[in-house]
């Protein structure tokens, strides 16, 4: 009996010393680099930064498997996490059509939008369209590319938020939800209805959605939810009062990360685990979340409002005179709001065999006013974002692994 204690033991405490030495990892490398971090470290709080870098090693079939090492990871401290709620409802978009498929809906139909509700808003046309025309798959790309507002609405409109929800869960995201439309101001019963939505093949109607509505409540126990001293309300006065994030979308880092994994390399997850998406699906994401706006005819996009970094914080840092490794491609999703900084990304380099994935939040507000657009993203979260990206891509080179990734899956076509 006591050798059997004893084993326990050592057991338990191995495990706990592999998580302590999980979360002390990433402390550890940025400590190594005080002329770039010291900063963040000093105030982790206040700067609401976390981060969580998984290594990803092969087997001789190439079969992926995981280590991950965090810092900072709390799930019941808020964050708010902008755009990169997106990248769950292009996956569970795709993953309607698929359910849907024998009605005879596919993702290039034409989408016309209707509304039912007050503050709802109707789509008949896109002019970014090569046709002119609204469909799942040109939103899609939109969203992907630059992170179009509306673009993730109608597929929020489309999905239903009873269904996004009932997603999450279904894939053990339980520490997030999505409650809201985005950049309108969505909240209460408006976002819990959303619009009727007819698919058409030229002028044949091939479907019809009517308009959802979600009873549901989703209570999430978190901290951080009332900040700051003030904010600019609706009509752009200051209120001298702290600023509430309550019954605003929530996606941990970790939720974040596990939905990428499952993305990326859903041969690492068994058959009833994965996303119901196509090769084709695939294909789309991985083009689209990859592509850098300036390689895309439609949408076509200025290069001095979008240009080719725009919607890559890990790594670039948003800098508009970055030079593009052509080695290197980031399959990513970003978020910017109230002064928080998120990205969301797996990341490749061909030529030298490296792969990560790395999720990040970092965010800056001095004057603890929210909703000022002032924060300070060109001073403290784009230079972050950019270092701890090439602190980890510099590790990552030299790390040793037993066998070499094939990548050749994530070669996509951008003509």
């Amino acid at each position: 009996m006591r050798k059997l204690s004893l084993c326990l033991f050592f057991l338990i405490s191995s495990t706990a010393m592999a998580q302590q030495t999980d979360t002390l990892f990433l402390k550890k490398l940025m400590q190594e680099k005080p002329e770039l971090f010291a900063g963040i470290l000093n105030h982790p709080n206040k700067n609401e930064v976390q981060l969580m870098y998984t290594q990803v090693n092969r087997d001789q079939n190439n079969k992926p498997s995981f280590k991950t090492f965090s810092y900072n990871l709390n799930p019941s401290r808020y964050f708010y996490p902008a755009s990169t709620v997106k990248l769950a409802g292009v996956i569970f978009a795709l993953e309607k059509v698929n359910e849907l498929k024998s009605k005879g809906l596919t993702t290039n139909l034409t989408m016309l939008t209707d509304s039912s509700f007050k503050g709802q808003t109707k789509v008949i046309k896109d002019e970014s369209a090569a046709n002119g025309k609204p469909s799942l798959a040109h939103y899609i790309k939109k969203v992907l590319l630059t992170s179009d507002n509306d673009a993730f609405n109608r597929l929020f409109e489309f999905i239903g938020r009873a269904e996004i929800n009932a997603k999450l869960k279904k894939y053990g995201m339980t520490e997030s939800r999505i409650l809201n439309r985005l950049a309108i101001g969505d909240g209460g019963e408006a976002s819990k209805n959303t619009n009727p939505i007819d698919f058409y093949d030229g002028n044949q109607l091939v479907y019809h959605q009517p308009p959802q509505y979600d009873e549901k409540e989703y209570p999430l126990e978190l901290t951080n939810l009332i900040v700051g001293i003030g904010y600019m309300d609706s009509k752009d006065q200051l209120v001298n009062k702290p600023y509430s994030f309550e019954n605003k979308n929530v996606f941990t880092i970790g939720d974040q990360q596990s939905l990428m994994k499952r993305l990326i390399m859903p041969e690492a997850y068994k058959a009833k685990d994965r996303f119901n998406l196509t090769p084709e699906d695939y294909q789309l994401i991985y083009t689209y979340m990859s592509k850098l706006p300036t390689e895309s005819d439609y949408p076509k996009y200025d290069a001095k409002e979008f240009w080719p970094t725009y919607a890559k914080m890990l790594y670039y840092g948003r800098a508009k005179n970055a030079v593009i490794d052509p080695n290197i491609r980031i399959f990513n999703k970003y978020g910017d709001s109230y002064g928080f900084i998120i990205d969301n990304a797996y990341f490749v380099d061909f030529k030298n065999k490296v792969e990560f994935f790395l999720t990040a939040v970092v965010q800056s507000n001095e004057d603890g006013i929210y909703n000022d657009g002032k924060y300070e993203y060109e001073t403290v979260c784009y230079p972050f974002m950019k270092n701890i990206g090439e602190e980890i891509y510099k590790y990552e080179l030299d790390r040793k692994k037993a066998k070499l990734p094939n990548l050749d899956k994530f070669k996509m076509d951008y003509k």
